[in-house]
């Protein structure tokens, strides 16, 4: 259902985008446009084969809006959500897919979940639609109307980390401008966290305002707990990397002054959390920083968001997997609570998918263009990843080419092991186990 509900809504978007109306110029655009388009939109990527900002009509850009709003808020969740609206009560079938989207723990939850994160979206949205839209409004004398569909487009897409622009150097031309880079990172950094983390976290503030002195991370979730040590440090560490290597790059940060460099710098580390805006040329990084930016893009953010990659939670589970077993302990222990066995299996699974699907398709880009191995492997995460950051390379790849990144956004979105469980035709319960043997490992 899920599957199918994404495909549907990208044929959908690639129809609208393929109407006379939505192009500039004269006649519609290509299929292969108006398809890889639409699914960058939908799988929140913000890779682009034409210039957005001057190849896409007001109309063809309000399209693109949407399929980033659906697409990042969630095709069941926004199905359910209509559901509400008509018949004021969600089918069985609605809770048990928009639960399976959400990550939600139980059925029960579903409703409440799904119109908090209709708040919560909203209001960030428009928070830093306010901001940029007054910020290009007052410091670039731009008009009322024009400043507010900026600011309305880039926090929609900032904070469904999508990474499309209205701009076709995309945000190089703001690479100095605080009131234009922080809006949309924190927006990006929200969306990151992933909406359980979200509404958990709004939780504990509405408790705090009633009781100031009760404040505890007790209460979190381990969920909660990671995302949000695991996104503090993964920002840090991204910040003080990018801008060390590309301190003295004259293409990059070197041009800028230090508080221009600190704050490219950590706007790119917040870009790899699978957002996709840029304000330096990213063709022009060092190779060492695009092996860097390829690892954090690999990780992601939260689970359940609008964030890709393989997210924090699997990282972090493989982590303390691997410090368990250097250790020589038995059970993986986690702020004081045990790990599921299963949770060990699908953390292993879908790195391993993740890595086979990338090495896959870089492979046969590589056999396909005489693309340096950098830039083609950069792509690939990108797409896979839902991160949208590209060297330049995508509009000149052959149409076999952009197909494999369609396949790689839309893979990338909904998950390994979701896309994989899709197309299984059916699930083996088996009634027996074989015996155990051991092979020697390492």
């Amino acid at each position: 259902m899920v599957v199918s509900g994404f495909a549907l809504t990208i044929f959908v978007g690639t129809a609208l985008l393929m109407l006379p109306n939505a192009r500039v110029g004269l006649g519609g655009a290509s299929f292969l446009e108006a398809l890889f388009t639409a699914t960058s939109a939908v799988c929140v990527t913000g890779l682009t084969v034409v210039d957005t900002a001057v190849y896409w009509t007001p109309f063809g850009q309000i399209v693109i809006l949407l399929l980033i709003q659906i697409g990042g808020f969630g095709i069941m969740s926004f199905a359910s959500v209509v559901g509400l609206a008509i018949a004021r009560k969600l089918s069985l079938r609605s809770r048990i897919t928009a639960a399976a989207e959400t990550k939600s723990v139980g059925l029960e939850d579903v409703k409440g979940l799904v119109f908090g994160v209709v708040r919560i979206s909203l209001a960030i949205e428009v928070t830093a639609a306010v901001l940029l839209a007054l910020r290009f409004m007052i410091g670039y004398d731009e008009p009322a109307g024009r400043a507010i569909w900026l600011g309305v487009f880039h926090s929609v897409s900032s904070f469904n980390n999508a990474g499309f622009a209205l701009f076709s150097d995309n945000l190089m031309g703001y690479a100095t401008d605080a009131w234009i880079c922080l809006p949309i990172s924190a927006a990006v950094i929200l969306g990151g966290l992933g909406f359980p983390v979200i509404v958990q976290l709004r939780r504990q503030l509405r408790t705090q305002v009633r009781h100031p002195f009760r404040w505890s991370i007790r209460t979190w979730t381990m969920n909660t707990r990671i995302v949000v040590a695991g996104t503090i440090v993964l920002l840090i560490l991204g910040t003080a990397y990018i801008t060390a290597v590309e301190w003295s790059n004259p293409n990059t940060l070197g041009q800028l002054d230090w508080p221009g460099k600190l704050l490219a710098g950590f706007f790119q580390a917040v870009q790899t959390r699978t957002a996709g805006f840029n304000s330096v040329d990213i063709a022009q990084l060092d190779s060492a920083t695009l092996l860097g930016m390829d690892i954090l893009m690999l990780i992601g953010g939260g689970p359940a968001g609008t964030a890709g990659g393989i997210k924090i939670t699997t990282f972090a589970v493989l982590f303390f997997i691997i410090w368990t077993e250097v250790r020589g302990q038995v059970a993986v222990n986690v702020f004081g609570k045990r790990l599921s066995r299963a949770v060990h299996r699908e953390a292993i699974t879908i790195a391993l998918l993740a890595v086979g699907v990338i090495t896959a398709a870089t492979t046969a880009l590589m056999l396909m263009t005489d693309i340096s191995l950098d830039a083609l492997l950069f792509e690939t995460i990108s797409a896979f990843a839902t991160v949208g950051l590209s060297t330049g390379i995508t509009a000149g790849l052959p149409w076999e080419g952009q197909v494999i990144l369609i396949l790689l956004m839309f893979i990338g979105r909904l998950g390994p092991i979701t896309f994989a469980s899709a197309i299984a035709l059916r699930e083996r319960n088996t009634t027996y186990e074989y015996p155990k043997e051991r092979p020697i490992i390492g």
